[in-house]
């Protein structure tokens, strides 16, 4: 699968990367061992970190600036690894959805990304791109309901937004039939360590939903 930056996003936001990963995977129900990982995960951010202290972290304001950038206020449509870090830090703890998932929304808290998981199969066409959403675009969050994402860092398949750093999209959700995955991880931060955040993905997904045979790859505007 290939992956483009359009052209106004990329004048806005010259210093912006994406990574790309494909994997064969198994979804499966979230094993005891992964919900011990995510609990000692949650436990660690709630120590250490204070609701105030959240959006300072390095990875979260890039996002959040990236937001104001595109034209989309980041306190009305938080970037996801933002709403998770709140949740935690407020006791909400982390939900469990399935293997995969769990493991993404743990990428998402250990490096301070934005991460998207896709069914490949219900991705349309072979090439992905990441631009600015439109007015009155059509969207639907995963359990959000239509989602204005106007002014939102977005990536599209050939129908459409399928993924946004706020919710991915219902219609290429990730489900226990999925076999094929396709990933996005946004680098608002100039400084993110991109081969870092590939291996942890790596050692996640493998982990926790036995991938294998990944494809990588890290689109930079230049």
């Amino acid at each position: 699968m290939n992956l483009i930056i359009e052209e106004d996003f990329a004048s806005r936001l010259p210093e912006y990367r994406v990574i790309l990963i494909e994997a064969d995977v198994k979804v499966e129900p979230t094993s005891d061992a992964q919900k011990k990982e995510m609990d000692e995960l949650a436990a660690g951010i709630a120590s250490r970190l204070k609701v105030e202290d959240i959006n300072k972290q390095a990875p979260i304001v890039a996002t959040r600036r990236a937001y104001k950038i595109c034209g989309k206020d980041p306190n009305r449509y938080r970037p996801s690894q933002e709403q998770l870090m709140r949740r935690i830090v407020r006791g909400l703890g982390l939900y469990n959805v399935d293997s995969l998932v769990d493991a993404g929304n743990q990428l998402s808290l250990m490096t301070g990304c934005s991460v998207g998981c896709f069914d490949r199969d219900k991705v349309e066409g072979d090439c992905l791109s990441v631009g600015i959403g439109r007015h009155e675009e059509p969207y639907e969050g995963i359990g959000r309901g239509p989602l204005n994402v106007e002014g939102l860092p977005i990536v599209r398949d050939s129908r459409g937004g399928i993924g946004t750093p706020t919710s991915d999209n219902e219609r290429t959700k990730i489900s226990s039939s999925t076999r094929q995955l396709v990933m996005t991880i946004h680098l608002f931060d100039p400084a993110a360590d991109a081969d870092g955040i590939i291996s942890l993905a790596k050692t996640l997904m493998g982990r926790h939903a036995k991938a294998c045979n990944f494809k990588e790859n890290i689109v930079s505007v230049d």
